[in-house]
């Protein structure tokens, strides 16, 4: 907090987070009341609004690393901005379908593609190598700390006023990102001293294959996105087919949530280097062992605190795992190798949603929590035995050069193969 450049995207971001927030709590009750709380109605929304990353994003990291990240991100946050204002217009005049909201959430999600690997790699920019894991905990804990406040006063709004008015509080909040873009000073920015002529991302996935030590989180890290991290579709589900509430109470099921994972944001500030391989791997197991258990709270209260627990502990693997990839990464590729880091974890959500909306369907959202919950922690027990026989624990030292050199290959995108694309 201490770097100027920080604190104004901090402040940008916190706005705009809590309005995403919002969003997201307005958007689930909004689909569920037009569709008669329809797990698969919503499954479909929360598909469309990942699908673009696991098409995309491996391309928007090119353009990451390619070009500057900066107005890339001023760019993509105002689409946003003006997306999310359309649609909560269409709400506001009572002209909304269904139909609409999937074509948002597909836009929003192209949007979104773009955006993710450009703000996860700017973090560096903003702050140099050595202070990249407290940056990158500071994120997570705004983000978090949006998180918290967000869906408690979506809750609110939505049981006051309906789903019109948070709508277009959201479409506002972009404002507050881009106002905090444009005043961060390009010349303090950490950035290499040349970028890649053609940031390829066969290139990208090539680093990534010729490091053991970033293949087993990167794995890992794919199984519990896809299955794990499915809270927009079974958060809702819970709320109102099983705990019967209302909106202001999934408001407050989707902060208790937060505040455990802005807890595990904070403690994550006082990193200051590469967590081990193993770290993860005991977090992640530590996610599926509580996600599974939320599952099977009898009551509201139950759940508000197990839900807690879930939130730490999803948001201590993401943070490990996140650092652990990151600062085990040429920054040459950091654009890809981090664009390739939001494919596997949050690429996967389509097929993870549907495949959660299925099973919410035939044998209810608790089981589907439980299952869930299973296969995550036997996917962290699969990767320790992994581990134990091919030695990937040996840990690669952290790059700390930012102007890393750039391949011949890079620099004159010659020899293209349509994998490349």
């Amino acid at each position: 907090m201490a770097v100027p450049n920080f604190r104004m995207f901090a402040a940008g971001q916190l706005v705009s987070v809590a309005g995403t927030w919002m969003m997201v709590v307005a958007q689930d009750w909004l689909v569920l009341s037009m569709t008669g709380d329809s797990p698969g109605a919503l499954g479909v929304v929360t598909a469309l609004q990942f699908a673009p990353l696991l098409l995309l994003t491996l391309y928007a990291g090119g353009l990451a690393d390619r070009h500057d990240k900066r107005r890339l991100l001023v760019a993509a946050n105002t689409v946003s901005g003006v997306l999310a204002g359309a649609l909560a217009a269409l709400v506001l005049t009572g002209h909304v379908q269904l139909w609409h909201v999937y074509l948002f959430a597909l836009a929003l999600g192209s949007v979104n593609a773009v955006e993710v690997p450009a703000r996860m790699s700017f973090v560096s920019e903003l702050v140099g190598p050595r202070l990249l894991p407290n940056a990158s905990a500071l994120s997570a804990a705004y983000f978090n700390l949006a998180r918290v406040g967000g869906p408690a006063v979506a809750g609110l709004m939505v049981g006051w006023w309906g789903t019109g008015p948070v709508m277009l509080v959201n479409a506002v909040s972009y404002v507050g990102t881009v106002v905090g873009l444009l005043l961060i000073q390009p010349a303090a920015l950490h950035r290499a001293q040349r970028r890649p002529g053609a940031a390829r991302v066969a290139d990208g996935i090539r680093h990534v294959r010729q490091r053991r030590d970033l293949m087993l989180p990167m794995a890992l890290v794919a199984v519990i996105g896809m299955v794990g991290f499915n809270f927009h579709l079974t958060l809702p589900l819970l709320a109102k087919t099983v705990l019967d509430t209302d909106a202001a109470a999934f408001g407050l099921l989707t902060t208790a949530l937060a505040v455990g994972s802005l807890a595990a944001a904070l403690v994550t500030t006082a990193r200051r280097g590469r967590p081990t391989l193993r770290h993860v791997l005991a977090a992640a197991l530590l996610f599926g062992l509580l996600e599974a258990l939320a599952g099977l709270m009898p009551g509201y209260g139950a759940a508000l605190v197990t839900l807690a627990g879930v939130g730490f502990a999803s948001v201590y693997f993401a943070q490990a795992a996140n650092h652990h990839i990151q600062l085990g990464t040429d920054p040459a590729y950091r654009g890809r190798i981090m664009a390739l880091y939001t494919l596997v974890f949050q690429g996967t959500t389509p097929v993870g949603a549907l495949l959660t909306a299925v099973i919410c369907e035939v044998y209810g959202v608790r089981w589907a929590m439980v299952a869930a919950g299973a296969v995550c922690a036997a996917a962290a027990a699969a990767c320790q035995v992994a581990d134990r026989r091919i030695g990937t624990s040996l840990d690669r030292p952290t790059p700390t050069r930012e102007d890393s050199p750039v391949t011949p290959a890079e620099e004159s995108g010659a020899d293209r193969s349509a994998a490349d694309h």
